[in-house]
């Protein structure tokens, strides 16, 4: 008997690793994923199997990666499957359970309101179960069983006072959709004697990671991307964390111990799907375990709201209980 974990690199995978120490398996597991910096540092000493990158929204991708699918449930008996989403989710889900796998799919912490395209579509298949993270739009159809957030809490910050003060901006992992307003804005504000260099009086560091986003023009040093454990070793060293509002970075920001000025791609502006980041913003926001700003109107206070806060994460979580 085998449990197969499956799900898109960026926020997907980040929940589900999140949640499956809470999940029961059975026997031993297998994960599917893509391979990239983020995948081969959450996954470390996990039997992984990569599989190519596939885009949102991809049809070509899921019939691509079908065969994957047929390959794995012949070679390692997967008795039960559990996925976030979204692209291989589709590839997987639906072949395991039109072959007796039991298969869950758990919606991303990102849908505050309603499912994603990929749960509309999965929630119509038979034999595969879902589940929400919200409450407020579990029905008959969609089981609440917890959410990826229960185990977090704000609490005040130590807070330094020497120099430097530390800053990460971080966008994730997605290649498609750049978010160059956010840098210009905060280029503005974190320069070498600019604002928040003025208003604190200290020598403001930063480390730029920026995913997909081409800065050419720009002053400042890129690093595209990071693994996670030394992205995570970053924002919890830092004073102010600055990040956009990707399920996958909120949970990184979150779990290194850190409060964030959360920034939401719009799809106006062409930098995501759609605007479901605006909604876990939100969310976060009323949980009391962020701060939002919008990308062209970032100010120093609210950076230095972020240096006023710290977050703790509770091991204890309750388990996530599957149909």
């Amino acid at each position: 008997m085998t449990t197969l974990f499956v799900a898109t690199t960026g926020g997907h995978l980040a929940q589900l690793v999140e949640l499956a120490d809470r999940l029961p398996v059975d026997g031993a597991s297998v994960w599917v994923t893509h391979d990239n910096e983020q995948s081969r540092s959450l996954l470390a000493g996990r039997d992984v199997m990569y599989v190519p990158y596939m885009g949102p929204r991809s049809v070509s991708g899921v019939l691509r990666t079908l065969p994957r699918a047929v390959g794995l449930h012949a070679g390692r008996r997967i008795t039960c499957a559990c996925s976030t989403g979204s692209g291989l989710a589709l590839a997987y889900l639906p072949y395991l359970a039109a072959r007796g796998v039991r298969c869950h799919y758990i919606e991303s912490v990102a849908r505050v309101v309603g499912p994603s395209l990929t749960g509309r579509v999965l929630r119509r298949v038979p034999g595969v179960l879902t589940y929400t993270q919200y409450p407020q739009w579990s029905d008959g159809g969609w089981r609440y069983e917890g959410s990826v957030l229960d185990r977090y809490r704000a609490v005040p910050a130590a807070g330094g006072t020497g120099d430097p003060l530390r800053v990460v901006v971080t966008v994730g992992t997605a290649t498609e959709y750049p978010f160059r307003r956010l840098f210009t804005r905060l280029w503005q504000l974190l320069a070498p004697g600019g604002p928040l260099e003025r208003r604190t009086g200290r020598t403001v560091e930063v480390l730029w990671q920026t995913g997909g986003t081409p800065v050419a023009g720009l002053p400042l040093r890129a690093t595209p991307f990071l693994p996670a454990r030394e992205l995570s070793s970053a924002v919890a060293r830092a004073d102010i964390v600055v990040s956009h509002a990707g399920a996958g970075s909120a949970l990184a920001v979150l779990g290194a111990g850190r409060f964030p000025v959360l920034v939401p791609r719009t799809q106006r502006h062409k930098e995501a799907v759609d605007d479901h980041q605006a909604q876990l913003a939100e969310e976060l926001v009323r949980r009391g375990l962020a701060l939002r700003a919008d990308a062209d109107d970032l100010t120093v206070e609210q950076l230095l709201a972020s240096a006023a806060k710290g977050v703790l994460r509770d091991d204890d979580a309750p388990a996530f209980a599957l149909a």
